[in-house]
């Protein structure tokens, strides 16, 4: 076994430990009651599955900060830093709940059919109830967290990193339309967007229970950092994969990003080459793109070094993340966020 596949496993194992954790609590903090239609849809893509990543951090940043052995306390009545418990899986539940609510969202204004191998909640359901559900889901969140039991200034320096962590969600995916249409897109512009859209929940992940457990300031900025850091690594790797991964693998059609005409860190820096990326592809839709147009482009694009520009991206923000968690005792969960960072960066999907 290589040390990558160690890695893999080790990391693998450490997220399928909390997520069935988390699994368990969901119900507990969003139980189906009147009306049940709404609460259903509400819990539909939460109880689909979902690889649990923004709480495993959440989890393991606190096991680290308490320097306590994995898995070892009680992550509803988790020691403080300052005397006293916390509930630190009602935050992690938060963030999941908040991470869900985007996800129907998005399913809405793609107007996707699929998410976690089930129809998207608008398709199960209806718009309605899909919109619906999104809005209860992003209140609960809030409900969730103010139920941890930290001190009260702490709880509400929690929820004002959420509440700005949803804002900047929202900017981030309206970026992310705007740029399609737009020829003036700059890398510092998508990485900013990838920040706002995706990586500042994992930023939230990561410094909300260094927050809620009574950590110092350097400590909640540095641990903030590696969240935004392993975030937006995380959603350049997917970039990457979208374009060198099989479709059967990747559970869509390859390639579907660039059919799109999404802007990526691949094709804004194929175009600072001179890429023409608007012809890479001739087809109008991803139902109409061949396997072989894809790898057409994607020999265009690695020859223009823009694959392995992205790859190298991804990398070195994975290590000035790893770098900021200093911050925390040398144990066992800050080597595991250590290895998680990685296997971001690594996985074949």
């Amino acid at each position: 076994m290589t040390e990558s596949e160690a890695r893999e496993e080790q990391v693998l194992e450490a997220v399928g430990q909390r997520r069935e954790r988390v699994n368990d609590a969901i119900p507990e903090e969003l139980p189906i009651t009147d009306p049940e239609r709404l609460y259903e849809a509400s819990r539909y893509l939460l109880d689909a599955g979902g690889k649990r990543l923004r709480p495993t951090v959440l989890l393991l940043v606190a096991e680290a900060l308490a320097d306590v052995e994995p898995l070892a306390a009680d992550y509803r009545s988790f020691p403080s830093l300052t005397g006293g418990d916390v509930d630190v899986m009602s935050a992690a539940v938060s963030v999941e709940v908040i991470q869900s609510f985007t996800l129907i969202h998005d399913d809405i204004m793609d107007d996707d059919d699929l998410r976690r191998g089930v129809p998207a909640v608008h398709r199960e359901y209806d718009l309605e109830t899909a919109i619906l559900a999104g809005d209860t889901l992003y209140s609960k969140a809030f409900e969730i967290m103010l139920d941890t039991g930290a001190e009260a200034d702490r709880t509400v320096r929690a929820l004002d990193v959420l509440a700005t962590t949803c804002t900047n969600i929202c900017e981030g995916q309206a970026l992310d339309v705007e740029f399609e249409t737009s020829s003036g897109v700059l890398t510092e512009d998508y990485l900013e967007m990838v920040e706002q859209k995706t990586a500042v929940l994992y930023g939230a992940s990561a410094c909300v229970p260094a927050l809620l457990l009574g950590a110092d300031e350097e400590t909640v900025e540095q641990l903030y950092g590696y969240g935004i850091d392993v975030g937006r690594a995380f959603q350049i790797q997917d970039d990457v994969l979208d374009l060198t991964v099989p479709s059967e693998k990747l559970g869509k059609q390859r390639g579907s990003d660039l059919v799109e005409g999404k802007q990526t860190l691949l094709t804004l820096h194929a175009r600072q080459q001179g890429v023409d990326v608007d012809s890479l592809v001739d087809a109008e839709s991803v139902e109409a793109v061949t396997e072989a147009e894809i790898d057409e482009a994607v020999a265009e694009l690695e020859a223009a070094g823009s694959i392995d520009y992205a790859r190298d991206t991804a990398a070195e923000l994975v290590e000035s993340g790893k770098d900021r968690l200093e911050v925390l005792p040398d144990n066992e969960a800050r080597h595991l966020l250590e290895q998680l960072a990685d296997y971001l960066i690594e996985r074949g999907y």
